[in-house]
């Protein structure tokens, strides 16, 4: 298993918390509002903008000073500006609105404008890939 780092600790906590409410939405599919966002296939639910919420305000708790990327909400600037949490809360939305169990959370980590920490969970399949610079990436925990 990994010895994960606090900050990569915050990223797994924050992809499985908003995969668990994707999961709640997949399950009840007929019920979720959609709509277009740039394009006609360019679509986004209450399902994606509640996972970047609950991303975002488990990162933030974790790391204040950090800014914010989400592919949802844009940018938001801290007071660290060494670091980034870059977030797509619903990778595969496509997928996902038409019941393909293949989507994911992913959650980025860059320092000084490079990507040091990466989280991808996949609630349907239960799987969570895990990478972090110098120390190497996971799936559920095996190496």
């Amino acid at each position: 298993m990994m010895d994960a780092s606090d900050d990569l600790k915050a990223m797994i906590e924050a992809a499985k918390a908003a995969g668990d409410g994707l999961e709640r939405h997949f399950a009840k599919l007929s019920e979720l509002t959609i709509r277009a966002k740039a394009g006609p296939a360019d679509m986004v639910s209450i399902a994606d903008e509640e996972a970047e919420r609950t991303t975002r305000d488990i990162l933030a708790k974790a790391r204040p000073g950090y800014g914010f990327l989400g592919e949802e909400g844009g940018a938001q600037v801290g007071s660290d500006s060494a670091h980034q949490w870059i977030v797509d809360p619903l990778d595969g939305t496509t997928n996902f609105l038409f019941g393909c169990p293949l989507w994911g959370v992913n959650v980025a980590l860059a320092r000084e404008g490079r990507v040091v920490a990466g989280v991808t969970y996949v609630p349907v399949l239960n799987e969570l890939y895990v990478a972090e610079k110098g120390k190497g990436c996971w799936l559920n925990g095996q190496q």
